[in-house]
């Protein structure tokens, strides 16, 4: 059975349980949530408001975490919390982190480790982390969610997970050592506007981190993608061990970092994004510069030169390992600070987008004219380049859609140009 610490009783689970309001969620799954609003009965015995915010939360876990929407009588949190909760995708992969940090092999090993979420939020990180451990307890600041965890987690299959309503320093100074414990601190201040330093975060890893190392083997820190991961690695003073950079949807989502009670001079970087997988050691290598191509050699190439532009996804882009990219795959930069790369095809392996490089060329109008001949249409990108895409886009004559793909940037010796691509 599910326990709680100090956790006033809320309205929210028996008002969602009460039977006129499952009905009118059931009739009312699948609709539009704003038209609902619209047209729903004003006379309802039921709250409305928190029917409509249910429909809209099953309707946001359909898509974004799909375990959870297949599971009958779950609670959903309000629309921040939803927006804010890892995806099923991200969760599944801290799971599979954790498990191999673990290294536990059979049940009795497994019986024998325990974690603490200390910001377990609506619990999806919980839900998935939880199984691998012995013994979970979700620690979370607001009664709310906690009420609502309590709710779910036994229908997740979650019995015996311990729910504790109580700020993450105070859990972390009264609890006992653990296994490992997970944090993902709020990073929003209280204005609503996001938050790009640790600092800012709430709690503050790092200057919990000798206690958070003290009371736990492993420490797993989920954290904004627009925190410099540089910068946090040196916050917590030699401590991690790993940085996971992970994407999905072609967007970087977070940042997660692994620390331990020894203190490294390297660190392992892993990103990953929906199953590719790039790795290399921060140890000074990652921050080689790669080569520049000849902007002579690019100007004016045709299809016939055969060279493939190369776009590193998000995740990459994250980590700056520009080199290293280059390196591994036999590129060069098209320019400095242009993030796009130039060179053979190297496969399907490469961690990004692959075009078939059809023309580069100039913004000469004539030349535009040459390059862009029977093209009426095009999804149009900049980079390192001192115009909008829709600017660009309106400078080319361009509709917006096809399957051309039209990159404006910077060459190696400063020319702005434009270079004219297929997907492979």
């Amino acid at each position: 059975m599910t326990t709680s610490t100090n956790t006033p009783s809320t309205p929210t689970v028996q008002s969602v349980l009460a039977a006129d309001m499952q009905e009118f969620i059931r009739l009312h799954r699948t609709d539009d949530v704003r038209t609902l609003a619209l047209r729903a009965p004003r006379n309802a015995t039921f709250d409305l408001t928190l029917a409509l915010e249910q429909i809209a939360g099953w309707q946001t876990a359909r898509r974004k975490l799909p375990k959870w929407a297949e599971c009958e009588g779950l609670i959903y949190p309000p629309h921040l919390s939803m927006e804010q909760c890892s995806s099923e995708a991200t969760a599944r992969y801290k799971a599979a982190v954790a498990a191999r940090l673990m290294g536990a092999s059979g049940d009795d090993a497994a019986a024998a480790t325990s974690m603490a979420d200390l910001t377990g939020g609506f619990g999806v990180d919980f839900s998935f982390l939880a199984p691998l451990f012995g013994s979970a307890v979700y620690v979370e600041r607001n009664p709310r969610l906690c009420e609502v965890a309590r709710h779910n987690m036994p229908l997740l299959g979650l019995e015996s997970a311990e729910v504790v309503c109580a700020e993450a320093e105070e859990r972390l100074a009264a609890m006992s050592p653990v296994t490992m414990l997970f944090l993902d601190p709020a990073r929003r201040d209280s204005h609503g506007g996001k938050t790009v330093a640790m600092a800012d975060c709430s709690p503050d890893v790092s200057t919990l981190r000798q206690m958070l190392l003290q009371k736990a083997q492993t420490v797993m820190v989920k954290l904004s993608p627009m925190l410099d991961w540089h910068k946090a690695v040196a916050d917590m003073c030699g401590s991690v061990a790993e940085v996971h950079i992970v994407g999905t949807g072609g967007e970087c989502k977070e940042l997660l970092l692994v620390a331990d009670g020894a203190c490294h001079e390297s660190v392992e970087v892993t990103c990953w994004s929906d199953g590719r997988v790039f790795c290399f050691t921060a140890d000074g290598s990652d921050t080689v510069l790669p080569p520049i191509a000849e902007a002579a050699v690019l100007m004016g190439c045709g299809a016939d030169a055969q060279l493939c532009l190369c776009e590193p996804d998000a995740t990459l882009m994250k980590a700056g390992c520009f080199g290293l990219v280059a390196s591994r795959y036999g590129l060069k930069a098209v320019g400095r600070n242009s993030h796009l790369f130039v060179g053979a095809d190297p496969g399907a392996s490469f961690p990004g987008r692959r075009f078939r490089l059809v023309a580069c060329t100039s913004m000469n109008r004539r030349s535009l004219k040459v390059a862009l001949a029977g093209v009426d249409r095009a999804s149009v990108a900049v980079r390192n380049l001192p115009l909008s895409p829709d600017a660009l886009r309106r400078k080319l004559g361009l509709k917006d859609g096809g399957d051309t793909y039209v990159f404006g940037t910077t060459l190696g010796d400063g020319t702005h140009a434009v270079m004219v691509c297929k997907r492979f």
